[in-house]
């Protein structure tokens, strides 16, 4: 059973920075592209990140772009979302992603449970 575990986020004030993390387990975590998500308030989920098995390739937003960075460490079958100068429209609850394919495609098989990113102004 694959199970991703998110950690990191929090109440922040605009122009700081944070990390999320996300913990996987139940599969080959180095197999598989993974991604980030986000849902704010009344809004749908959107994509914010994404990156290949190897984390030579990463996608992004254009509303993240220049301030968010996603990593993997296929070593502690962990994936990363730096984020930096954070704005209020951050704000959202944030999502991982496991994907069924070794590149980056969007075809999501996996959520974890969400973390709160709070940034006020």
């Amino acid at each position: 059973q694959v199970q991703l575990v998110e950690s990191g986020g929090g109440l922040v004030q605009a122009g700081d920075s944070l990390t999320l993390s996300c913990a996987a387990s139940g599969r080959t975590f180095s197999d598989y592209a993974m991604g980030w998500f986000r849902q704010a308030p009344g809004k749908e989920r959107e994509f914010v990140a994404g990156i290949n098995w190897s984390g030579r390739m990463t996608y992004y937003a254009d509303s993240v772009k220049g301030r968010f960075t996603i990593s993997r460490d296929n070593n502690k079958n962990t994936v990363y979302l730096r984020m930096n100068s954070l704005k209020p429209e951050d704000t959202a609850v944030y999502y991982c992603a496991g994907t069924g394919s070794s590149a980056y495609r969007g075809d999501i098989r996996y959520w974890g449970q969400g973390t709160q990113v709070t940034v006020s102004s």
